[in-house]
């Protein structure tokens, strides 16, 4: 299976081929003096629009120094036998864990006025950096490479304003060998809202068939839709993320996780980390429990 990280490069190697380049004309991460809009993230109007290959912001981006887990997921299985791990690995409850996210919007206005196509990059990793009996292994990396279409809209829904529409083809993996090699594909619509302070972003999805599935029960675990809403205020942003199964009974599964973001020092900010439920990470796909960590927050989700 082609590394994900391959597949992210051809997709940028063919745009940057085949259509006309502009120089990157701000800094990567540019300063702003309050939390910002979809529109901001998004390009969503002329005020904001940046042009093509200009690499910015996707989700947030932090470092977790110190991460603690409630039951670390020390013998990883799969509802495919081949997957099974037939070994204890023996983890420790604290490491930490970064995630890097960054998208470029490979063309503007596919239609006329109208569609942005975007190329994403997300890459989460966690280390064990203070499992000492365990040589400090890297325990799980995800990789997720997708091609995103958005729309830009303005009309009111049910006492929010809609702000953008779109569509996605979704890759994640974790880039290892069998019995350890977790991944899925998706079709995921998505649609984002906005009033006031606050931000809303919905997000439902097609597991799309994988005749050599590692992971056949990921959907009734880590969900089939996820739901993100995020409030700021001047100084401060709290978030939550959500996923569920969409599903009853023993399949009535999920994950949450709560961001509090705050001020520190000048510039620098940290991140308040909560997670309950299954899929911190695809080798924990079916597997539940709490986390809790404090981060550097160097790009937030506005």
């Amino acid at each position: 299976m082609k590394h994900p990280l391959c597949w992210l490069i051809t997709l940028l190697g063919s745009g940057l081929c085949g259509s006309p380049c502009h120089a990157q004309k701000d800094p990567l991460f540019a300063k702003k003096p309050v939390f910002g809009t979809l529109s901001d993230r998004w390009e969503l109007d002329s005020a904001t629009r940046r042009g093509t290959f200009l690499i910015t912001p996707y989700k947030p981006l932090y470092v977790t120094a110190g991460r603690w887990s409630s039951d670390p997921n020390e013998q990883p299985v799969s509802e495919n036998p081949t997957y099974n791990y037939p070994f204890y690995i023996p983890l420790g409850r604290y490491e930490a864990r970064w995630q890097l996210s960054l998208k470029v919007k490979a063309l503007q206005g596919i239609f006329g006025k109208h569609g942005d196509l975007w190329v994403g990059y997300t890459q989460k990793s966690h280390w064990q950096v203070y499992n000492t009996t365990f040589s400090r292994p890297f325990r799980e990396t995800n990789y997720e490479p997708e091609a995103i279409l958005n729309f830009a809209t303005n009309f009111p829904l049910l006492g929010l304003r809609t702000r953008m529409v779109g569509i996605a083809l979704n890759h994640q993996s974790n880039g290892r060998a069998v019995p350890l090699s977790r991944s899925w594909n998706r079709v995921i619509l998505h649609a984002g809202f906005e009033r006031g302070r606050w931000t809303v972003l919905l997000r439902p999805w097609l597991r799309l068939p994988d005749a050599e599935d590692e992971n056949p029960a990921i959907t009734d675990n880590i969900g089939r839709a996820d739901a993100t809403v995020i409030y700021h205020t001047d100084r401060h942003m709290f978030s939550v993320v959500g996923s569920h199964s969409l599903r009853g009974g023993t399949r009535n599964r999920g994950q949450v996780q709560f961001d509090w973001t705050f001020p520190v020092t000048g510039n620098l900010r940290g991140d308040l980390q909560i997670l309950h439920g299954y899929g911190e990470t695809l080798i924990d796909y079916n597997h539940r429990q709490t986390t809790i960590g404090l981060a550097v927050s160097l790009v937030n989700w506005l």
